[in-house]
């Protein structure tokens, strides 16, 4: 199982189509908000990403929504 983190913001509708496709895949992931945690938001910038949804797997990182590459990085 891997580990997967998604780091949005409430107002990127990238962001809930990135959630919801994750979700059709039964795939369990650990939301950052970056509008409702302070501490999110200096991780994203501590790794120079300034976008979302910003999408950890394991220690591969997506910026933007991919599907090709998520799928590529889950094994889908």
């Amino acid at each position: 199982m891997k580990n997967v983190v998604v780091f949005s913001s409430n107002t990127c509708p990238h962001c809930v189509t990135a959630k919801e496709y994750l979700s059709s895949k039964g795939i369990n992931y650990v939301e950052r908000n970056i509008h409702e945690d302070p501490d999110a938001r200096k991780e994203l910038m501590k790794n120079k990403i300034m976008g979302v949804p910003a999408i950890f797997i394991d220690d591969e990182v997506i910026v933007g929504f991919d599907k090709v590459r998520i799928d590529e990085l889950l094994g889908l």
